[in-house]
């Protein structure tokens, strides 16, 4: 028979184990997706999530908006902040590999951006510490209950914890699971913009 010890580490083990089964696999299941997604696809689809954005007071209300670059076919927002430049101040997220950490520089129209963490363009200027009205973050998949589940460095965990800010997420409509799988996901989010629709929590 197994101490009571041993019984609670090995219960503690096995779910750990099998959750992150769970995300590894939806983290390929991701990839493959976007993988196969066209130019066209990725195009019309970010049209979609871009005009429901505009239509929700959160984006309309907000001053300052961090978003990110897009990158292996995600979610396009460049249209979005090519538009409103001059209206609102767009952050974008530097990712410091030595901090393990996301800090956050002002996005300015038409200076150059440097490749930065992972090969992502990010801004030269300043880092941000001022207030920030929202946040639009792309993830691997959601659940109905608007959890984001990342790539699993965790930089975006992170930089969200206990921040008291509209939270964003985008994301095509297919890597929405309408399992409960909240146990393999990381943040809850405010909203989840998709294609075709908008879900709150």
């Amino acid at each position: 028979m197994l101490f009571d010890s041993q019984y609670r580490d090995l219960k503690n083990y096995l779910p750990w184990h099998r959750i992150q089964r769970m995300k590894d696999a939806l983290r390929v299941i991701d990839a493959q997706k976007r993988r196969i997604h066209t130019s066209e696809q990725v195009h019309a689809d970010s049209h979609q999530i871009v005009a429901h954005l505009e239509e929700m007071d959160c984006f309309k209300q907000a001053q300052t908006i961090m978003v990110y670059y897009p990158m292996d076919n995600e979610v396009d927002l460049r249209s979005l902040v090519k538009k409103y430049a001059d209206q609102k101040t767009f952050l974008l997220p530097c990712t410091s590999l030595r901090r393990r950490k996301i800090e956050v520089r002002t996005y300015v129209k038409g200076a150059p951006l440097k490749k930065g963490a992972f090969g992502i363009p990010e801004p030269s200027t300043p880092i941000h510490k001022g207030k920030i009205d929202l946040i639009i973050v792309p993830g691997i998949a959601y659940d109905l209950e608007c959890h984001r589940l990342g790539r699993g460095g965790g930089y975006y965990d992170k930089f969200l914890q206990n921040r008291n800010v509209i939270k964003i997420a985008i994301t095509y409509e297919e890597t929405l699971i309408e399992d409960d799988f909240q146990e393999v996901f990381d943040v809850q989010f405010d909203y989840i913009v998709t294609d075709e629709k908008v879900l709150s929590r």
